[in-house]
């Protein structure tokens, strides 16, 4: 019987070296910007209680848990009667105690009350991790991905929402890319719900809103019906969709509909302060107060952010926002935080698609030492490390192979010297150096080999 090919489950990656060194560009750009702006690095389990997760993301994510299976006897507390039944979701509960996390939030929000008598607030902290979702896989869509997460909790004080908007400016402009970093209130669109005289439509108006840009303000409007907005409410959010101009002008228009309406003119009131505080600021991407923001998750109460690429289609990179009681489902009440999540994944795509990676990522040897034998091999190594301690990279060939076969192995590694040690060469302390490119050799002791490949480094 023939072995089945050796294949990785559907939705999850494997990431080569020229891939890895990709992704860890963008992950260290994003861990330097965090760390100058003093926030935390922090990691959570790949796996949490099932208590922690279910009932946090609503009954379709619930489905996209993943469970893992009780250690030892898993059956041990199911009858035969409930098997029977098929109940799947009770024979869950009785062998499944655990599962992969779903997201960072939830065990961020479980993290701050648990440890909330050794956490000095306001918490910063930065999270680079992975999160699992039984999703179906699709292009652009995975069942392992990773998430890039920043928070502050513990204060109300919207200076960390402009230290988020620049962290969010420097990370893209290291990223070398061209995006607009859009913010809102959620406050806002409370007036406009209240102006339109459906404030018990707000979900539905913001969950419409939020596909304006996709779907166009007559889909919006189609939806907004189909939801049970009467034909005045209607009207008056198709004012709204409508409105145009700079921030000063746009906030203006909304103080007109938003007399009545205590939300409204509180987001109004934070939306200004923003901008106020922001004012000096210089920014490398264009910024851009937008009142038709919305975006979609329940929990955020006040700004919200949405970073887009100028350069390509691709939607959303970043995104995040204000909460008011994350931690609440956990015990601990009126806890306010902000945060965003760098799109790790869809940030890759962009950078590979538009060509913005640098040259030549993947680190390799500045000089490979031909191997002719043990006794050569001894010689080399101390001549190796000598070179290490000066910081650079410097490999031996394992083998005691033809010389055609090292040449090719430093010719596809991409290393622009190899080191040839014989006899001669060992009698002398001498190193015979032949330059990849040019097929020039010379004769070089070690310290003028140094300084050749410090040169080689810097330039």
């Amino acid at each position: 019987m023939a072995k089945a090919k050796p294949s990785i489950p559907k939705g999850t990656r494997d990431f080569s070296p020229e891939i890895m060194v990709k992704r860890n560009y963008i992950f260290n750009i994003i861990k330097q910007t965090f760390s100058k702006y003093a926030f935390q690095p922090l990691e959570t389990p790949s796996m949490e209680n099932l208590s922690t997760l279910l009932g946090k993301y609503g009954e379709e994510g619930d489905k996209l848990l993943f469970r893992i299976l009780n250690s030892g006897d898993f059956l041990g507390k199911v009858d035969d009667e409930l098997l029977k039944s098929r109940n799947l979701t009770e024979i869950s509960s009785k062998i499944s105690n655990k599962g992969l996390r779903y997201d960072l939030t939830v065990p961020f929000a479980r993290y701050v009350v648990q440890h909330r008598n050794e956490i000095t607030f306001p918490f910063k902290r930065y999270q680079i991790q992975p999160v699992w979702r039984a999703d179906k896989p699709q292009k652009g869509r995975y069942r392992e991905f990773y998430q890039c997460d920043g928070d502050v909790i513990g204060t109300d004080s919207l200076l960390s929402e402009v230290e988020l908007i620049m962290i969010m400016d420097e990370v893209f402009s290291a990223l070398n890319l061209d995006v607009t970093i859009k913010f809102n209130n959620r406050k806002i669109l409370k007036g406009v719900a209240d102006y339109a005289g459906a404030a018990d439509h707000f979900m539905d108006i913001t969950m419409a809103i939020d596909k304006l840009d996709k779907a166009g303000a007559e889909k919006v409007k189609e939806e907004l019906m189909e939801r049970g907005l009467d034909e005045n409410a209607v009207n008056k959010l198709e004012q709204f969709l409508e409105s145009k101009g700079d921030s000063e002008t746009q906030l203006k228009n909304l103080e007109n509909f938003f007399a009545s309406s205590e939300d409204g003119t509180k987001g109004i009131e934070e939306t200004r302060e923003i901008l106020d505080y922001l004012e000096e600021q210089k920014f490398n991407n264009h910024l851009e107060f937008d009142p038709k923001l919305a975006r979609g998750l329940d929990y955020y109460t006040g700004t919200i952010f949405e970073v887009k690429t100028n350069e390509t289609e691709i939607g959303s990179i970043c995104g995040g926002g204000r909460y008011d009681d994350l931690t609440g489902v956990f015990g601990l009440k009126d806890v306010s935080g902000v945060g965003i999540s760098f799109g790790a994944e869809r940030i890759y795509d962009v950078m590979e698609k538009l060509d913005k990676f640098p040259e030549q990522m993947l680190p390799a040897a500045k000089i490979l030492f031909v191997n002719f034998g043990r006794k050569e091999a001894k010689h080399s190594l101390k001549l190796l490390q000598e070179l290490r301690k000066e910081n650079i990279m410097a490999e031996l060939y394992p083998d005691e192979a033809k010389m055609k076969k090292q040449f090719t192995y430093a010719d596809n590694k991409n290393i622009p010297y190899v080191a040839i040690i014989g006899e001669n060469e060992i009698n002398k302390n001498i190193i015979t150096v032949k330059d990849m490119n040019s097929g020039d050799q010379k004769e070089l002791t070690i310290e003028e080999l140094k300084r050749l490949l410090k040169e080689k480094i810097t330039n």
